[in-house]
């Protein structure tokens, strides 16, 4: 690549290392993408967790590209365009029944700040202002907006950034190697970690916290899968205290777990769902807010040409954002891939497994079409072998995440089982020469 690198800063990136030998994405269509220099790379890794339907889908792009011609901006305060309550209606109805409102935002970082305001500004209309605490979870990822990273867990998020939020605190991870290594799917263990909330609410008085925020499959931090009986539990914790109840789905939305959302496949039904990524395939920005009527509702009050809630962005909601969305939706029901991780969920699970025994395979992770493999790390150098993993992966036209030391895979909702093979293959063999 011939242009210069200086200028721009990349995010999430060792910078240094990569503009010494740039990665660099310049096509993208189906399953793969192709390098500047034409190498084709699998997806393994749906863009960033994002790209459900596969690259470059005509239905998609088609609509975008009508809609910049059409109406290319619309302010939407005070104001708004048709195919914001168009997608609206589409996405309420794929949630639970109960969250049948909601609010659009431009990323998962905003939907996390989005959804904490709302928790917060709702026990205030309600009569119950003292009602401020935000209870987050070690291990969880909510974005990188103050909010976020203050009800987040990931240590390198937080750390260089302060106090962060007041009045926020953390129930303990689910991780428990000991008892659930090498599970397949949910593990049997750890239902009662759900009752460090208990602790929480002992500690604080329930009756001044607002909101408990959980990822449902924690992704960002390894790729963590909730015992069974986990979130059903603190469901129950929740409603027993009056306290909100809200899964950040921005990984887990739009059929990663064999359904339209994880509250579905785990049969729990949260007071709100935050969402992103596969909402518009990865393709313009967007995320959003699935809210319980009942919270809706409890804003409607007071002189009817007010504002009802002080919050919102300049492109909440931006024309191009939602003609993404709707046809994104469009293409998922016309494949059914919302639920064809099921179809495919039994592959990928054997095939996952069989990398067990591997040189420095410590635990393996899966639920869906995302997976998680954990290597031992370098002694004094954390992440550094599964990053050499990555790049091996990459110059063998594999592409895969990383965090710390754990492998992580979600590839498109479109992949088949040979390209499935492809992906272990590279794996195993980027494993034993990592060794």
């Amino acid at each position: 690549m011939s242009q210069p690198l200086d200028a721009y800063w990349m995010p999430f990136t060792a910078n240094r290392q990569f503009k010494k030998s740039p990665r660099i994405l310049a096509k993208a269509s189906g399953m793969h993408f192709w390098t500047d220099d034409g190498r084709q790379i699998l997806d393994t890794i749906a863009g960033l967790w994002c790209v459900n339907a596969g690259h470059a889908r005509p239905k998609i792009v088609q609509a975008i590209a009508e809609q910049a011609a059409q109406l290319d901006y619309a302010p939407p305060f005070q104001m708004a365009h048709p195919k914001a309550f168009a997608l609206a209606e589409r996405v309420a109805a794929l949630t639970p029944a109960e969250l049948n409102k909601v609010f659009f935002t431009n990323s998962g970082s905003e939907s996390v700040d989005t959804a904490l305001k709302i928790a917060l500004a709702y026990h205030r209309v309600r009569g119950e202002g003292h009602r401020t605490r935000l209870i987050g979870r070690e291990r969880g990822y909510h974005g990188v907006n103050f909010g976020g990273i203050s009800v987040g867990g990931m240590v390198a998020n937080r750390k260089m950034f302060g106090a962060m939020l007041a009045g926020v605190d953390h129930i303990r991870h689910t991780h428990d190697p000991a008892r659930n290594s090498y599970t397949v799917g949910q593990p049997e263990h750890g239902a009662e970690f759900a009752d460090d909330l208990e602790r929480l609410c002992a500690l604080h008085d329930p009756s001044t916290i607002a909101a408990v925020i959980v990822e449902p499959v924690a992704g960002s931090t390894g790729v963590l899968i909730p015992p069974k009986g986990y979130l059903n539990r603190l469901r129950e914790i929740c409603d027993r205290h009056g306290i909100l109840l809200i899964f950040d789905e921005v990984i887990t939305g739009f059929g990663r777990t064999g359904q339209p959302f994880a509250a579905q496949t785990f049969g729990v039904t949260p007071d709100m769902i935050l969402m992103a990524k596969g909402l518009t395939n990865g393709c313009v920005p967007m995320g959003a807010v699935a809210v319980r009527q009942s919270i809706h509702d409890a804003f409607m009050t007071g002189p009817e040409h007010l504002i009802e809630f002080f919050h919102g962005y300049t492109y909440s909601s931006h024309p191009l954002a939602c003609a993404a969305g709707l046809a994104t939706l469009e293409t998922y029901a016309d494949e059914g891939l919302l639920t064809r991780a099921q179809q495919l969920q039994g592959y990928f699970a054997e095939a996952l497994h069989s990398l067990r025994g591997l040189p420095n395979v410590i635990d393996i992770r899966n639920i869906g079409l995302v997976g998680g493999v954990e290597l031992a790390p370098l002694p004094g150098e954390p992440a550094k072998r599964a990053f050499n993993v990555f790049l091996d992966c990459y110059d063998k036209g594999v592409l895969i995440r990383t965090t710390g030391d754990t492998l992580a895979f979600s590839p498109p909702l479109i992949i088949e089982r040979a390209q499935i093979d492809q992906l272990i293959d590279t794996v195993r063999g980027a494993i034993g020469r990592a060794a």
